[in-house]
């Protein structure tokens, strides 16, 4: 099982796009590098959120990701 990231961007973004993607029952994995750099002792201004599923559900993901990128 090897995870794909599918999205970087804000939490705001990232949450959205992962409800989205939980309602066609696949799990979606969130690392959240504000609260990581955060909890390390120093800040992060890079994207703030990656979202990762596994790879073999792409094709069921693909779909609803790439509407999401074309309406934000």
């Amino acid at each position: 099982m090897g995870m794909m990231k599918i999205f970087s961007g804000s939490e705001i973004l990232a949450s959205a796009l992962k409800e989205k993607i939980e309602e066609i029952g696949v799990e979606v994995l969130q690392k959240d590098n504000i609260q990581s750099a955060r909890l390390g002792g120093f800040g992060n201004l890079d994207l703030a959120v990656e979202l990762f599923i596994d790879e073999r559900h792409f094709g069921k993901v693909a779909e609803v990701v790439e509407k999401f990128r074309m309406s934000i």
